[in-house]
């Protein structure tokens, strides 16, 4: 009887594991694949999440850079983390979105800086895909009915540097930023003090040190911003689990406009 009940209870546990990732793969399955090129023959894979088309609406854009460990040419790594929350019926029918997910390419960052003595600072120009990435935010805004007061963009851990990077190179472009485990240079705080963030860390973050959202949230605090900051006691580097699970985040960043 013992061996039939433990037998039984790793079956359940094989069922709802299976059925996670066959709704894993589902959302996932919602993200066309495309591929960016420019005139230049430059190229950034990413895949693209569509509202209803059957509508004259606008919908805001919401802009998802993955991790480092995400990297690659497969078009396919950065749907492993966060991305798919925003591919849920739920959140699909409460917050209709057009959501990029690029690939960054092995060996390349979102984020062009340089760091001393955990401080940030930004170089003066854009890595290649970030270039890339802003060029491809302004041809889908040309080609597809975005709300171009509700452009927002989030990343985990290398993409949340990347978030910095973004909102601080172009700090009229986004509306709202939810940075994940990155950092940021502080001294470009005045220049994105205007722009709505909520910010995400883990208290015991051993790869991305918590005092890199700390610093941020004091210095955009001091240039008159009111960010939001939620830090997770006894979770590591893995805060973005949390983070794109929290349904009051996710009411919070579609309710932005410029």
């Amino acid at each position: 009887m013992k061996f039939l009940k433990t037998t039984a209870a790793l079956l359940l546990v094989l069922f709802f594991c299976c059925a996670g990732i066959n709704q894993l793969n589902a959302q996932n399955s919602r993200f066309s694949i495309n591929k960016y090129l420019n005139s230049k023959g430059d190229s950034l894979n990413y895949r693209m999440l569509f509202p209803d088309s059957d509508t004259l609406r606008r919908f805001p854009l919401v802009i998802f850079l993955h991790g480092s460990g995400e990297r690659g040419n497969n078009n396919e790594a950065q749907l492993q983390w966060g991305v798919s929350n925003f591919a849920t019926d739920q959140t699909m029918s409460l917050h209709p979105a057009f959501v990029i997910a690029p690939q960054c390419p092995e060996g390349q960052g979102w984020s062009n800086t340089t760091r001393n003595n955990k401080s940030i600072q930004m170089l003066p120009a854009p890595s290649k895909p970030m270039e890339l990435l802003i060029e491809l935010i302004r041809k889908v805004t040309k080609d597809f009915r975005v709300d171009t007061n509700r452009i927002y963009i989030t990343g985990l851990s290398m993409g949340g540097y990347g978030t910095y990077d973004a909102i601080e190179r172009y700090p009229n472009l986004f509306a709202a930023a939810v940075p994940v485990c990155g950092g940021g240079d502080v001294s470009k705080a005045a220049s994105i003090a205007h722009i709505p963030m909520w910010i995400f860390h883990g208290a015991e973050d051993p790869a991305v040190d918590p005092v890199y959202s700390i610093d941020m949230v004091q210095a955009l605090t001091k240039s008159g911003a009111h960010p939001g900051f939620t830090q997770y006691p006894s979770v590591g580097h893995f805060s973005w689990i949390a983070a794109y699970s929290d349904p009051l985040m996710m009411g919070w960043l579609f309710s932005q406009h410029k």
